[in-house]
């Protein structure tokens, strides 16, 4: 059995970990590195699994590592992982938003074979959406693994060209937020209208969850799912037209380019602090 490490022990680690264990992976192959004791004492019991407060110690035997820490904290720990991983060349995972595949490989040491991943928060209850794309080391063999992994807390798609990995991010990673942002604006347009809050939050929630469930699990083009709820001249027409005369395609291309534009800043950022 392939020995995991977690080096972090926050919720996107918390969820992974949890779901691989469903899939029948042995808690004793799984080790995590978290430096709060409470946080420790918290994963060791609700998994069963080993939790050290030093780096070296979780990644020590590990044949895959999982980097689930803050971007801004990648360059610090290098230090203390790079001999381990130049010693025993696992797999290296990394989960930290906007993090180049380039930017590790220099920090971790070349030669190591490398997989980027950007999930979403919706991975935390099992229904993630995580982009992938891996460097030139990396076997087939070894991407089934990551795939594996990160399939734990939802689907995932390979990307073959890492700068697309910022649109993946203003995508999927950021888009929960603008969905979020979506209901709230249908909510508050509701109450205007004399709905009570609670009554506009929960309708506006479940139809959003319903259209969702309609186009995941129907496979259907979402054009064509929109013009079945659309009658001619009905409610439905009246509402998307207005949407348009706002130019909501303009405003969510905007927004996409957006978050894009600031991935690729913020990984640039990364280079002034290593």
């Amino acid at each position: 059995m392939t020995r995991l490490a977690f080096i972090g022990g926050g919720n996107m680690a918390r969820s992974l970990i949890g779901g691989l264990l469903k899939t029948g992976v042995a808690p004793a192959t799984v080790s995590v590195a978290e430096p709060l004791a409470e946080a420790r004492q918290t994963l060791g019991r609700e998994f069963g699994i080993a939790c050290y407060a030093e780096n070296r110690l979780a990644a020590s035997e590990a044949e895959v590592i999982v980097l689930a820490v803050k971007p801004q904290i990648m360059p610090a720990i290098h230090a203390e992982l790079r001999d381990t991983l130049q010693r025993n060349r696992p797999l290296l995972i990394s989960i930290a938003a906007g993090v180049r595949l380039d930017q590790l490989e220099r920090w971790f040491g070349s030669g190591l074979p490398i997989v980027r991943c950007m999930p979403n928060t919706p991975a935390l209850i099992g229904a993630g959406a995580t982009g992938l794309c891996a460097n030139s080391r990396v076997s087939p063999a070894q991407k089934a693994q990551a795939q594996h992994i990160l399939d734990a807390a939802g689907i995932t798609r390979w990307i073959d060209d890492e700068a697309l990995m910022d649109t993946v991010t203003a995508l999927s990673g950021s888009g929960p937020a603008y969905f979020f942002a979506l209901v709230e604006a249908l909510e508050a347009a509701a109450v205007a209208q004399g709905l009570p809050r609670d009554t506009a939050r929960a309708l506006a929630a479940q139809t959003c969850l319903g259209a969702g469930r309609m186009l995941v699990e129907g496979g259907e083009d979402p054009a064509l799912l929109r013009q079945r709820v659309t009658s001619p001249n009905g409610t439905t027409q009246a509402a998307l037209e207005s949407l348009a005369a706002d130019g909501l395609p303009h405003i969510v291309a905007r927004a996409v380019h957006a978050a894009t534009r600031r991935g690729a800043e913020l990984a640039n950022e990364l280079d002034k602090l290593s």
